[in-house]
């Protein structure tokens, strides 16, 4: 074996490298190839047209002053304090780092003075030395654990923090809806809430063990290197590692910028995927599978595009990092220790030649774990130019959700109107006043500056039940997200009542997930329909006798023994049907009892004579409503009128007994 191995030279070398880069490109060829056969299924200018290719203006990311900043800002939220419970496992993981290089030393002393003892021939203390070793490796085990359990809980107790921060923010009000609707800087906040905000918190806590223990290291052997070898050993090492870790922080530069494209291109991914899932039923009416196909496979296309191109920048760059932080760090470290074993005079050069080798074995072993800190603190570089990216990326939308929260939103459709008369975004007041609504010069506008009605003037009183039409886009949706305070104000004053105090219910009502008392006291839960005291299991058993659903309970208590009553559980938008849902929405109108409620077509899928009592009980129980409906048949629940024509007029007018028709 050892001739064979002698024989090895560096032709050798360099033809077994020229070899291994000849397949690899002979593979990537061949890859290609069939994914251009796997891709014959559309052209190159479908690609191009299925998903808009822009280069986002997304936030940069890279190792400065702003990276530092936004990182404490963010640490600031996962590590609320001194005196905090993340401080204390920071702390454990700082002891159990500290802890380890202790049992490293103790490990290189130990394994010398073991293979010494063999060397000597000395089976006695060979096993003395053994015996204790082996008796100190459950503790080094230990320390070890402890280490890895205070990393793992750090990262949960920052992710929960930081996550909790965020949906606060991200639920404040209506904050969720102007991200999605008035907001476009983000276009999947889905991926950034979970995904980023895990892979943050697990880069921060690797990069804190790939520093923190980098740098003690470097600290010990410093200073045990120094007292016996002098100060030119380990200074060598370190101005090595300034260069070198200079060197490699410029070009690793790209990093955090590709990193912020793979998670946008993965939430991007994700989100077309829910998208099939939320309108399955629509895409399978129309069979849009296969042009569904091509959208999810143009959006895997571009992801899978950039994971290869950044996959070979990091082999590249993984190159130069095992080159200059591993191998040529070993080179350096070898000239470094060989320096007071070829000067005169020097101490370590005192006694025979087993001396000398017993001092160059301990110092050398020294040395190599000196390195390897200098290597893992020169590649932990490459690590917080990651998290530069992560970190980019939740400070951006932590940065949207305050703004929203502030009354500020940024539309790329939107233009600079702060000079029109007409006003801009905030520029009008809202007031909360019970039993009234008044709009007074109110223009209907849309979040991208689309005019609708440059001013609208009307009043509502409790009593006065108003009926809305108009052809679609005239503004009758605007109108309601104007009272449902969804959208700004631009102008003028609205007074309305308090939030609660205003209901809507759309065409389609949202079925939440639980149980079927749930669906009736959304959003209340049942610890708060108890604590308001006005309701009770009987009181919700009337709602659903009103709009004929009592036979509901008996329903869903069949073929489940479990639970009964209300207390059942089922994916609601699936059981029930869409005439169910309206009903079930009314029924919900009826138990929260608001002073006004909007009704957008919400009884579309109800039979007439069902509409008709769930519209006198309305009446009964002093709920002004505003109707969207084309059916005639509820002209005779409402006094008023508010009809717009789509082309920037309206009417405000009292329904006339003899009136046949309007709003066509």
């Amino acid at each position: 074996m050892a001739p064979a191995l002698s024989k090895f030279t560096f032709k050798h070398a360099l033809a077994g490298t020229v070899t291994i880069s000849t397949l690899i490109w002979i593979l990537k060829k061949r890859g290609k190839k069939q994914n251009l056969k796997s891709r014959n299924v559309w052209s190159t200018n479908d690609i191009q047209y299925v998903i808009k290719e822009e280069k986002p203006k997304g936030p940069k990311a890279q190792v400065d002053a702003a990276f530092f900043r936004q990182l404490y800002q963010l640490l600031s939220i996962g590590i609320p304090g001194l005196l905090s419970t993340e401080f204390g496992f920071l702390l454990l993981i700082a002891t159990s780092l500290v802890a380890r290089s202790i049992c490293d030393l103790w490990m290189i002393n130990m394994s010398t003075l073991i293979e010494t003892s063999i060397v000597n021939m000395d089976s006695p203390l060979f096993k003395k030395r053994l015996i204790k070793f082996l008796l100190a490796l459950p503790g080094i085990a230990l320390v070890n654990n402890v280490l890895k359990y205070g990393m793992s809980e750090l990262k949960l107790r920052l992710r929960t923090n930081i996550t909790h921060y965020l949906m606060d923010q991200y639920l404040k009000g209506f904050t969720y809806y102007k991200m999605s609707n008035l907001d476009s800087r983000l276009a999947n906040p889905d991926q950034l809430l979970t995904t980023d905000v895990d892979k943050f918190c697990e880069s921060c806590t690797d990069l804190y063990t790939n520093l923190a223990k980098p740098l003690f290291d470097i600290g010990i052997y410093v200073s045990r290197l120094t007292s016996n070898l002098g100060g030119q050993t380990p200074l060598l090492m370190l101005s090595y590692l300034v260069v070198a870790g200079s060197f490699l922080t410029h070009i690793r530069k790209p990093i955090g910028q590709m990193t912020v494209k793979e998670q946008r291109l993965e939430g991007e991914y994700r989100h077309i995927n829910s998208r099939l899932i939320t309108h399955s039923e629509e895409i399978a009416f129309y069979q849009g599978n296969n042009r569904e196909k091509l959208t999810l496979l143009t959006s895997f296309h571009k992801l899978v595009t950039h994971l290869r191109k950044f996959l070979e920048f990091k082999c590249l760059l993984g190159v130069i990092d095992n080159f200059i932080g591993k191998y040529l760090a070993t080179i350096v470290g070898f000239y470094a220790v060989s320096i007071p074993f070829f000067q005169k005079d020097h101490s370590v050069l005192s006694g025979s030649s087993v001396h000398r080798f017993k001092h160059y074995y301990t110092y050398g072993r020294m040395l190599l774990k000196f390195a390897e800190a200098i290597g893992r603190l020169i590649l932990a570089g490459r690590e917080m130019t990651r998290l530069a990216g992560f970190t980019a990326r939740v400070t951006e939308i932590r940065k949207v959700l305050d703004d929203l929260n502030a009354g500020k939103y940024v539309r790329t459709m939107i233009a600079d109107v702060k000079d029109d008369p007409i006003g801009y975004p905030g520029a009008g007041k809202i007031i909360a006043k019970d039993n009234i609504i008044r709009f007074d010069r109110v223009p209907l506008i849309t979040p991208n500056g689309d005019i609708l009605i440059k001013e609208l003037t009307f009043e509502v009183k409790s009593g006065m039940n108003v009926l809305v039409c108009g052809p679609n886009g005239c503004g009758k949706s605007s109108l309601f997200r104007i009272l449902g305070e969804l959208w700004p104000v631009w102008g003028g004053t609205v007074t309305k009542p308090p939030r609660g105090k205003l209901f809507y219910i759309p065409q389609r009502p949202y079925m939440t997930l639980g149980t079927l008392r749930d669906q009736v006291i959304y959003p209340h839960t049942k610890a708060e329909m108890i604590r308001r005291g006005q309701s009770s299991d009987e009181d919700l058993q009337k709602f659903l006798d009103l709009v004929q659903l009592g036979h509901l309970l008996e329903r869903e208590n069949q073929g489940n023994n479990e639970t009964q009553g209300w207390d059942v559980v089922a994916d609601w938008m699936d059981v029930l049907s869409g005439g169910e849902k309206q009903r079930i929405a009314m029924a919900r109108l009826f138990y929260h009892k608001p002073q006004f409620a909007i009704l957008d077509e919400c009884t579309s899928a109800v039979s007439v004579d069902v509409e008709d009592s769930m519209y006198s009980y309305c009446k009964h129980a002093n709920i002004t409503l505003f109707t969207v409906s084309h059916r005639r048949s509820l002209w005779k629940h409402h006094e008023y009128y508010l009809q717009m024509d789509g082309r920037g007029s309206y009417e405000f007018r009292q329904i006339e007994p003899d009136t046949e028709e309007f709003g066509s």
